[in-house]
This record gives C-alpha cells, sequence and structure tokens, in this order.
C-alpha cells in the first residue's frame, strides 16, 4: 500500500505508523540532526531540496534554513548503481534514468526497495519530447542496490533521506524539488560533452544548464516553467 502526498500536519503522525519509517527515525534522526549542527542549520522549519548527477553519482541535499534566503549543502550520498547511459529517458524500457526538473509526488514506506521516494516523471516536458504512448514512469529515489532507471542508494542511505523528505514536508514544504542532471554542468564539462554526444541530447543539456547555472550562481531556486514544445525556461 502506498502513501499519497498530504497536506497536512499528522503527515510524520501517519508516516510513523509504519514500521520501516519508524526504523528509519530510530537508526537516523540522531545522525539527520548531527548534519544540522555541523552546518549551524536549524533543525525545525526547513525546506529541502534534491539535485542528482548521474556521470558523478551523487545525490546532493541541500537545505533552506527558515528565515534564509540561500540554500546550504547539507549532505551528498552516493548512487548505490545506476542504470542506463548519460542522455533523458525518452521511452519505457530504456533504462535511462530521467534529467529534468522534477519533485517528490510519493513516499512509498512499503516499497519492494524498504523506502522509496517518486518523482512526477513523466512531467510535461518529458511527456511532449519522449514516446507519446510509453514514456515510462514509476521513477523513484529507493534503498536496495538495483535499478531500471531509478536512483538507488544503500536501504542505510534512504534512512537518511527519507526521514528528512518526511520532515520538511511535514513542515509544510507541498513540493520538494528534485533535479537531475546529466552531469556538473560546468562550461568545461559541457565542451567535453559535445566531443562525445549527439546534438539532440546537447540541445537538451543546453537547455538544462541556464538551471543549473543559476543555482550554482545564486544559491536559490526560481520558477521554472515548461514551454509547450517541452523546454525549461527559468
Amino acid at each position: 500500500m502506498a502513501i499519497i502526498l498530504i497536506q497536512s500536519s499528522s503527515f510524520k503522525t501517519l508516516q510513523l505508523m509504519n514500521a520501516r519509517v519508524k526504523t528509519a527515525y530510530v537508526d537516523k534522526e540522531e545522525k539527520v540532526k548531527q548534519y544540522f549542527t555541523e552546518k549551524n542549520i536549524a533543525y525545525i522549519g526547513f525546506n529541502l531540496f534534491v539535485r542528482a548527477f548521474k556521470k558523478e553519482k551523487i545525490v546532493e541535499v541541500w537545505v533552506l534554513e527558515k528565515g534564509k534566503d540561500t540554500y546550504t549543502l547539507l549532505h551528498t550520498y552516493n548512487f548505490c548503481t545506476s542504470s542506463g547511459t548519460l542522455g533523458p529517458k525518452r521511452k519505457e524500457g530504456d533504462l535511462q534514468i530521467p534529467e529534468g526538473v522534477y519533485h517528490i509526488n510519493h513516499f512509498n514506506p512499503q516499497s519492494n526497495f524498504f523506502l522509496s521516494l517518486g518523482i512526477n516523471y513523466p512531467n510535461a516536458s518529458d511527456r511532449k519530447l519522449g514516446d507519446k504512448d510509453r514514456p515510462g514512469g514509476s521513477i523513484y529515489i529507493h534503498g536496495n542496490c538495483v535499478t531500471v532507471g531509478c536512483i538507488p542508494l544503500t536501504d542505510d542511505k534512504i534512512k537518511e533521506l527519507y526521514v528528512l523528505a518526511v520532515e520538511a514536508h511535514n513542515n509544510r514544504q507541498a513540493k520538494i524539488p528534485v533535479y537531475i542532471f546529466p552531469a556538473k554542468l560546468s562550461d568545461v564539462q559541457m565542451n567535453q560533452l559535445k566531443k562525445d554526444f549527439p546534438a539532440n541530447t546537447i540541445r537538451f543539456w543546453e537547455n538544462l544548464k541556464p538551471i543549473y547555472d543559476h543555482f550554482e550562481k545564486t544559491k536559490q531556486l526560481n520558477p521554472v516553467r515548461i514551454k509547450e514544445n517541452g523546454e525549461y525556461s527559468l
């Protein structure tokens, strides 16, 4: 049984009714709080931002402290394994991890992969640019160490990220943004990628680059919209 997002101060209470979530809090809440102490960030009232890089195989967890206007990097997790290649997901069964601007839309405390956080793939861009009939779906950040297009962490690490996501959502963050990039899109990296990938893939990454650059420069998130042609726009 899956628990869907609800906007309620009792969200955490409902999540803690599940044994796996209880275990995550018992095992990891103090460790998570330690990350906040080390960065001198208040644990209460924060917003969460997750940023993943496929080439580097890392998930960055950023926190916006209540009353602040810039995000602070809280912690970084490694992918446990990966599937597919660099480049966006475009159809069911292609084994690709999606690339683009998403948010967490599903908390699953009874996942086949211990705990999992679903992202809203396919979004409007994916539906426009991908396979019209079978774009794929059910993309998660999850435990265990297998994947056919998701981002797997170990069970140990998904406990921490799940606790963080529950706390943020319980603090009234309705949508926790998750940005997935092919790599850290610096100018140097983009020039290298242009040597190795086809033009249509490069065009897509050039569309993502301003989003990457803006956060790198400001440590702020601006609304991202999706145009009718499927392109992203700040």
